[in-house]
């Protein structure tokens, strides 16, 4: 395992209260799209009793999200928790404000009903200045019977646009996005199902935010507005941790985290933790044959690069891709910057691989863009993650964020993750050699191209993905889009010595 994982000292975080470098003897199920994901959360939810204990995270938080149907409202669904007796401790995002298309409404509103029905739900702006809390993971805890012990940890938050299934025609609660989405948006993601040991350290991650003294926020206008709005702003003691669950698998798992180097640090992180980064640069430094990577981004030619310099020592190697086509936000300057930083990124990837780059978009039967909010990579069927980070500087450096890396000495977890996801973007069954997988790709979305290329006569053929190309951009469009990208879309949160060395 030490060959893919980071030891302790790799991690370079000795701070933090994950006393293992990792954990063996896990179960891991990937759940694809969020219609799974919900449909496994919720009964989860409903059969927690007095005592239990539910711990959330999370980016955005909408009150009325449904996780099923009518009546499964994810805030009645946890407020039916904590009225049972369930102890209900959330840390979502503060966010920034509504206007500038993000959530601060939102999360309040998820926090006050919670509140309300006698649980605890805080909003964490302990960020770097422009960052997030960009973690999304649950975990059930269960005193007297932990074999129902589990942790949810992966992309989906509990928010509209999430409940797609993988025929992928969009959340019936849906966010407004760039036009090319339409009115109700497809969306694709992961999500992961964890138990066994693994389950304690998630709950781990969770303490060390929940158990930090420092205030919820440094904004004094935060200060008033909480103090008049009566708002919960301190963390109330909770119960010890218990012991972690007995194995309940065969994988072992890896927790990777960002947190920003910032003023004042994180007691937990003080300075910053960046084990996202260094673990995928140990990982792809060891691929030999085949990467295959979802990403919302993939950005950042300083992230790009060791992805590069894989593709460069390893002639064999390929770098398969599935991004989405347009960027979520519409308008040129939010659009245009995150187009600069993939365009950057491709061009570093394509003059070390060539034609062994292959970058495909999806879109769904009635020819409507697939936006792809995944975070998935996996290298030779040895090492794959699923979690919040993308492929970006600003997941690496800048924001929180939590990952799994599993390994199964076996290869088959990696590579049952990597079939499933094909067939659900090729719509076939594929062999699972590297080679004809790289192959079934590239004949699939030149076939699908054909097709719209020669005006969409005849029958549409299988699958899903298209071709991606990056747009060209002007050279000023260039200097302006880039200075965006860099301060805005994907700073740096790194201290100086390490942007100075190129390090992580």
């Amino acid at each position: 395992m030490s060959d893919w994982f980071l030891s302790e000292e790799e991690r370079g975080n000795p701070h933090t209260a994950l006393t293992e470098a990792w954990t063996d003897g896990n179960a891991a199920r990937p759940l694809v799209d969020g219609h799974a994901y919900y449909s496994a959360l919720l009964p989860a939810i409903r059969r927690m009793r007095r005592g239990d204990l539910l711990m959330f995270t999370d980016w955005r938080g909408d009150p009325d999200e449904r996780l099923d149907g009518p009546g499964t409202e994810i805030s009645k669904v946890l407020c039916q928790a904590a009225e049972r007796g369930v102890i209900v401790k959330g840390l979502i995002w503060r966010s920034h404000l509504d206007r500038l298309q993000f959530s601060e409404q939102e999360n309040q509103h998820l926090g006050e009903e919670i509140e309300a029905a006698g649980g605890e739900c805080l909003r964490d702006m302990r960020v770097r200045a422009g960052g997030s809390h960009h973690q999304k993971f649950v975990v059930l805890r269960h005193p007297g019977h932990p074999e129902l012990d589990v942790a949810y940890v992966g992309g989906i938050d509990l928010c509209h646009s999430r409940r797609d299934s993988s025929a992928h025609e969009g959340d019936p609660q849906a966010l407004p996005m760039s036009p090319e989405y339409g009115a109700r948006p497809p969306w694709h993601d992961v999500h992961l199902e964890l138990r066994g040991p693994v389950v304690g350290q998630v709950e781990a991650t969770f303490r060390e935010r929940w158990d930090d003294p420092t205030p919820l926020s440094r904004n004094p206008i935060f200060w008033l507005h909480d103090r008049l709005a009566r708002e919960d702003t301190h963390a109330d003691p909770m119960p010890p941790q218990l012991p972690d669950p007995a194995p309940a698998g065969a994988l072992s798992v890896q927790l990777l985290r960002t947190y920003p180097f910032r003023h004042g640090g994180y007691p937990f992180a003080p300075d910053g933790e960046r084990s996202v980064a260094r673990g995928y640069r140990k990982a792809v430094a060891r691929a030999r044959r085949l990467i295959y990577l979802e990403d919302q981004y993939l950005w950042s030619p300083q992230v790009a690069g060791c992805f590069a310099d894989a593709l460069r020592e390893q002639p064999d190697l390929h770098l398969v891709a599935v991004v989405p086509r347009h960027p979520d936000a519409p308008g040129r300057l939010a659009k245009t910057p995150q187009l600069y930083g993939r365009d950057r990124a491709l061009a570093i990837l394509h003059e070390a691989g060539g034609d062994r780059l292959h970058v495909f978009s999806p879109e769904n039967a009635q020819g409507t863009p697939i936006y792809v909010h995944a975070k998935v990579c996996i290298v030779d069927d040895a090492w794959a993650t699923i979690g919040s980070d993308n492929v970006s500087l600003r997941s690496w450096t800048h924001d929180s964020e939590l990952t799994c890396a599993v390994v199964d000495p076996t290869r088959a977890y990696a590579r049952e993750l990597r079939l499933r996801l094909a067939r659900e973007h090729l719509g076939v069954e594929i062999d699972d050699d590297p080679g004809t997988f790289v192959d079934a790709f590239e004949s699939s979305a030149a076939a699908l191209q054909q097709w719209h290329d020669g005006g969409r006569a005849g029958a549409r053929p299988p699958g899903r993905l298209l071709p991606y190309h990056a747009p060209r951009l002007s050279w000023w469009t260039s200097q302006w889009a880039g200075l965006l990208y860099r301060h805005v879309h994907d700073p740096d949160g790194r201290p100086r010595a390490l942007r100075r060395d190129g390090a992580f």
